[in-house]
């Protein structure tokens, strides 16, 4: 197949059976596109939509977002995870109202140099917003063309993956850049997934040597199951009413800026903080213990209840640590585990 009649059969796969109502793909802007490929960032598209919706919904352009705080992002942010993206859209905002008047850049070279936007990223913002010739090169198409020509290696071989650019830039179409892009992606998202891939309704299945040697699994090269570390954290849950105290994390490898209950490694060090803080240990309750995983380690998270009668000046610190109000939320970006825990005591919420 040459690359012309590559590029036109994704072309005409997209045009009868694409992707087009999905919210990022209505009234395309560089601002929309940019959101939605980085809510998309190790993300599905399921997950993505209701978190696009109502981020577009409070922050319709870039002033909008430079008006807000961190904080304000992070909340509609809590439960996406993988945070230091949306520290990112922050921070890039921050940067187009200071060097582009507050223009989100329609150039290449600008937006590659935006916090967490690399060549793929910035080829689709361009291609999909406004059409221009830039090809990209996602896990999706990573997989497509890998199956397609027959190229057993792993994914993240730093050889493999130049080899991967050089195939893309050259059967890439100069015109409806943005539709083969979208077309590659839903194909490798809906078609040729990473297990058990519907080859039979490919529209590059007569041609492509995984479905001819009927080994797609061997391309790409599975990577060798890594054992995850597990670690051990307690969360200490002080309860006044309606009212939780949270601290704002600083540390720098998970949650950083994120609210949370006071963590502690082991439960005799969170009993000991209790004591310094003249919290009557013996009036304490534990509660059910689950598993958080992250990308590189489990999380298994331990509770302490403690519900006091009255909240403690002690407890008051200036912007690091608040009441958070059950009933009527502060807008603060939340950890997915301590949002499970809130939502199950907001059953109790009247």
């Amino acid at each position: 197949m040459t690359k012309y009649i590559f590029s036109q059969f994704i072309l005409n796969w997209y045009h009868k059976n694409g992707r087009k109502d999905l919210p990022w793909q209505k009234n395309k802007t560089l601002y929309t596109v940019w959101i939605s490929e980085i809510m998309l960032q190790q993300t599905t598209v399921k997950s993505v939509i209701p978190y696009f919706k109502k981020f577009i919904l409070n922050f319709p352009n870039i002033k909008s977002l430079n008006d807000s705080t961190l904080d304000d992002v992070l909340h509609l942010w809590s439960g996406l995870g993988y945070y230091n993206r949306a520290k990112n859209i922050y921070k890039s905002a921050q940067i187009i109202k200071k060097d582009f008047q507050g223009i989100f850049p329609d150039q290449f070279l600008k937006i590659i140099k935006l916090p967490g936007i690399g060549k793929t990223t910035a080829g689709a913002i361009l291609s999909l917003s406004l059409n221009f010739f830039y090809p990209i090169l996602d896990g999706n198409v990573k997989r497509i063309l890998m199956r397609y020509y027959g190229i057993s290696a792993f994914l993240k071989d730093k050889k493999t993956e130049k080899k991967l650019w050089k195939i893309i830039e050259s059967i890439t179409p100069i015109y409806n850049t943005g539709k083969f892009n979208q077309g590659m992606m839903d194909i490798g998202s809906s078609i040729c997934t990473p297990v058990k891939p519907k080859c039979k309704i490919c529209p590059l299945n007569k041609e492509c040597i995984a479905k001819i040697e009927e080994k797609w699994e061997q391309y790409p090269l599975k990577n060798i199951k890594k054992i995850y570390p597990k670690k051990t954290s307690w969360f200490i849950i002080i309860k006044h009413n309606n009212y939780f105290w949270l601290i704002k994390n600083t540390e720098e490898n998970i949650w950083k800026n994120l609210f949370c209950f006071p963590k502690f490694n082991s439960k005799k060090i969170a009993l000991k903080w209790l004591e310094n803080k003249k919290i009557n240990i013996n009036s304490h309750e534990k509660m059910t213990s689950f598993v958080h995983k992250f990308s590189h380690f489990s999380l298994h998270i331990h509770l302490i209840l403690i519900k006091i009668s009255c909240i403690s000046n002690f407890l008051q610190k200036k912007n690091s640590s608040i009441w958070y109000n059950l009933k009527n939320p502060q807008h603060i970006g939340l950890p997915q585990p301590v949002q499970k825990i809130l939502k199950n005591f907001k059953k109790d919420v009247f």
